[in-house]
């Protein structure tokens, strides 16, 4: 299983004194945070008949191939014997119906819980940005305090947390055995899009929001998201020896950071654990099956037809076939919803979305935009 950490790991020790990496999709003033982070990838109103077509074209190729051999077989040849009574190629069709329902439901479920959770970052970050600023307060603190040296302490744990965010969507666009990103005709569609945590590093999008101790600190670890967090923990403990949080405030910043370990778990959980492997397997074979099956059932039921009509075997087995193929391959393209594919949950766009809301709250300029479509893709 192919893994992207190390080289994560061993960047994080290669800190370039250069401007924070703009994600490559375009960006826009216009585009609202509220705007962004409610669409899923595929941003515009649905995928038009010319992209449909030219992601299965190597798909209707083969079926057409699939119905043109029997049939000119039967009609050059006279291979009459080649036909299949329809009702058991029915039988098998309605399997496949049941068990492509049952995945593509399945993989829909996988999506969702996916967009639920990143919707409980984004509030969870909210709730995070203001509990530090109205928290974390000189009130009783051993030792005087500047304005700035206050300031200095919600920025750190701010942006940390902002570090966090791009150290997870980059954890979970790591590569995984069984995702579908490495298929040639989700291979070709990746022409109309980029994804930012495959075209840039993660030592660009963590440069300049934690020093370079820590990042140091972070080297070798097989999970930064989680050591992330556990730095956090660590400060807050330091500011309340320091008298910068009282017990209880100090306690509400705790849950915080552990509801932000069980959104990162449940992410990690759907990443880690793909869609049963024996489910998939079988509704692929069925698939496949019942598509070779259909040309010979056609290929009957037009011959009682007569003269010419044998012909149109070839283009409704394709289309029948087709049919059956694409819902299996929405299926297939829904169930890792973490892959970098056109429909998966934008964690870009929407990790772009906190930190705008975040350093906002900071009251700072050097904002960076909103992420707009790509081609109608957000990442």
């Amino acid at each position: 299983m192919h893994s992207l950490a190390g080289t994560w790991h061993k960047s994080m020790i290669q800190i370039r004194a250069r401007p924070n990496s703009q994600p490559s999709a375009v960006l826009s003033d216009e585009t609202s945070a509220a705007h962004i982070f409610t669409r899923t990838m595929h941003a515009g109103r649905r995928f038009t008949l010319t992209e449909v077509l030219m992601w299965t074209r190597r798909d209707i190729y083969w079926f057409l191939f699939l119905a043109i051999v029997p049939t000119a077989l039967y009609v050059f040849l006279g291979w009459e014997w080649l036909t299949i009574p329809w009702v058991p190629i029915a039988l098998v069709g309605t399997a496949v119906a049941f068990v492509t329902g049952f995945k593509n439901n399945a993989s829909y479920d996988r999506l969702w819980e996916a967009r639920q959770i990143y919707g409980a970052i984004v509030n969870s970050s909210r709730a995070w940005g203001i509990m530090v600023l109205d928290f974390v307060t000189p009130k009783h603190a051993q030792n005087s305090m500047t304005a700035k040296e206050l300031t200095n302490i919600h920025v750190r744990l701010i942006h940390r947390h902002i570090a966090w965010l791009h150290a997870l969507r980059f954890q979970l666009r790591q590569p995984k055995a069984w995702e579908h990103m490495i298929k040639v005709y989700n291979r070709e569609y990746r022409r109309w899009y980029t994804v930012d945590e495959v075209e840039s590093t993660l030592d660009d999008a963590m440069h300049g929001l934690m020093s370079e101790e820590e990042l140091l600190l972070l080297k070798g670890r097989s999970n930064l998201a989680t050591q992330v967090i556990a730095l956090q923990s660590k400060d807050l403990r330091g500011l309340l020896d320091k008298g910068l949080i009282e017990d209880f405030r100090h306690m509400e910043l705790e849950k915080m950071l552990v509801d932000l370990y069980t959104q990162q778990g449940k992410c990690e959980r759907i990443k880690n654990f793909p869609y049963p492997r024996q489910f998939a397997t079988l509704n692929l074979m069925f698939t496949k099956l019942f598509t070779m099956l259909v040309p010979f059932g056609m290929l009957g039921e037009f011959a009682k037809m007569g003269g010419g009509f044998i012909w149109l075997t070839i283009p409704f087995s394709a289309l029948v076939a087709w049919v059956f193929n694409m819902m299996e391959k929405i299926g297939e393209s829904t169930e890792n919803p973490f892959e970098g594919g056109a429909n998966d949950v934008p964690i870009t766009a929407i990790t772009r979305t906190i930190e705008i809301d975040l350093r906002e709250m900071l009251n700072e300029t050097d904002i960076p935009k909103p992420l707009k479509p790509q081609n109608n893709i957000l990442m």
